[in-house]
């Protein structure tokens, strides 16, 4: 592991995760609690290196894809302001020029004006919704809106990575321990955090808002 970055992120080197299995594996097939009691444990400590391997995976697969999004969701929003600045200014031009051509008595300017308005009209009623192009202001926040939805999406399935890999290692260390100690009961430990990995990671995979609590870690 890398020291947290500025961020507070624990950063996980996978190099060094692996290291730490095979030593951990080494010290279960040379321990002196039994041949078969060392071999179970290594199996343990074998299966919940795989489940690390794949929630580690997931992890950082859903991490970039909630960074991908949340930087759509700016980028999208930045635009709507955009088009409601425009759409304003062009309204206020409009509405000045309107006041304007009521005080006019030549039948031909005020007619231009007026034809000026109605354009200025149709380019601020484009700049509020253009389904044609989808770039007017209704469907850049309906964009925004469901990128937002997939960078929460994306969040709560790496929350539910994140701990499913804490139980996974912390399974790692309690098998690693059972080695050292002979104490049957760390191993069963190991084997619960193991369940529990699983069971977070499943959730993380298929209903990572159906626990609400570690969806707003």
């Amino acid at each position: 592991m890398r020291p947290p970055q500025g961020d507070g992120t624990l950063v996980v080197e996978p190099g060094a995760i692996m290291s730490e299995i095979h030593e951990a594996i080494e010290k279960a097939q040379e321990g002196e609690h039994g041949e078969g009691f060392n071999r179970r444990i290594a199996l343990v400590i074998a299966i919940l290196a795989l489940f690390l391997s794949f929630s580690e995976t997931l992890g950082k697969g859903a991490q970039t894809e909630a960074t991908t999004k949340n930087i759509e969701a700016s980028d999208l929003w930045a635009f709507f302001q955009a088009k409601d600045i425009r759409r304003t200014i062009v309204n206020t031009v409009a509405d000045q020029s309107n006041l304007l051509g009521a005080s006019l008595t030549d039948a031909a300017a005020k007619a231009a004006i007026e034809k000026q308005i109605d354009t200025w009209r149709q380019t601020a009623a484009r700049y509020e919704s253009d389904p044609k192009t989808g770039d007017g202001r209704r469907e850049l926040g309906e964009k925004a809106k469901a990128a937002e939805e997939e960078r929460d999406l994306s969040m709560a399935k790496y929350h539910h990575y994140e701990l499913a890999s804490a139980a996974f290692q912390v399974g790692i260390v309690l098998a690693s321990a059972a080695v050292i100690t002979g104490m049957l009961v760390l191993a069963w430990l190991a084997g619960a955090l193991g369940i529990v990995g699983v069971v977070l990671t499943m959730l993380g995979l298929y209903a990572p808002h159906a626990v609400p609590l570690i969806a707003t870690l």
